[in-house]
């Protein structure tokens, strides 16, 4: 029994290979757009040395760390009205991230603590010290003005031609007569 299903899953193995290479040989692929370019292979950059396990070097200019303000964008505040008490909320993405609400002395990255809210811009900085960084809210867009139609009026888009209503037609009735025979118009 165990010669048999060795001999089928050989026999099998030699049709997918005969299938897949008739198919190699006899499929042609589809030809490129005559306006397609060639492009020139872009040169190898880095340094190949380390891929085959030598120490990194330390030539070249130091990669520069981001300030620290870039890291940080705020995305809304719910700032206290003036005279009120009560905790602010901050939106605030870090690092790309999507946006998480802080409060007043929340921990927002590593060793950054929010500090104060204004109603258009937070700051942070270390716990206990100075503000380092102020965040500010973009400025809303200049609100569209412009007059209502009065009121009742249709006014139609422009680009809409208005053609006047036609007066409808009363529909003359349909007598569906009995099974077998014809239906009747009633005459004017």
């Amino acid at each position: 029994m165990s010669a048999r299903l060795a001999a089928f899953v050989i026999w099998a193995l030699v049709a997918a290979s005969a299938v897949y290479w008739g198919l190699e040989l006899v499929v042609t692929p589809p030809a490129a757009p005559p306006h397609a370019g060639t492009v020139a292979a872009a040169p190898l950059r880095g340094d190949l040395a380390r891929v085959f396990g030598a120490p990194p070097t330390d030539e070249g200019p130091a990669v520069v760390p981001p300030p620290e303000a870039s890291r940080f964008q705020l995305i809304g505040v719910a700032a206290p009205r003036a005279g009120t008490r009560g905790p602010g909320v901050a939106l605030i993405a870090v690092d790309g991230k999507p946006a998480r609400p802080y409060r007043v002395g929340a921990l927002v990255d590593g060793d950054w603590h929010l500090q104060t809210i204004s109603a258009r811009g937070v700051s942070l900085g270390p716990s206990g010290g100075t503000a380092a960084v102020q965040l500010e809210l973009p400025l809303l867009p200049p609100p569209t003005t412009g007059t209502l139609p009065p009121a009742g009026a249709i006014v139609a888009p422009p680009h809409v031609p208005v053609q006047p209503l036609q007066p409808l037609r009363p529909q003359q009735p349909i007598i569906v007569p009995p099974p077998g025979g014809s239906p009747v118009l009633p005459t004017s």
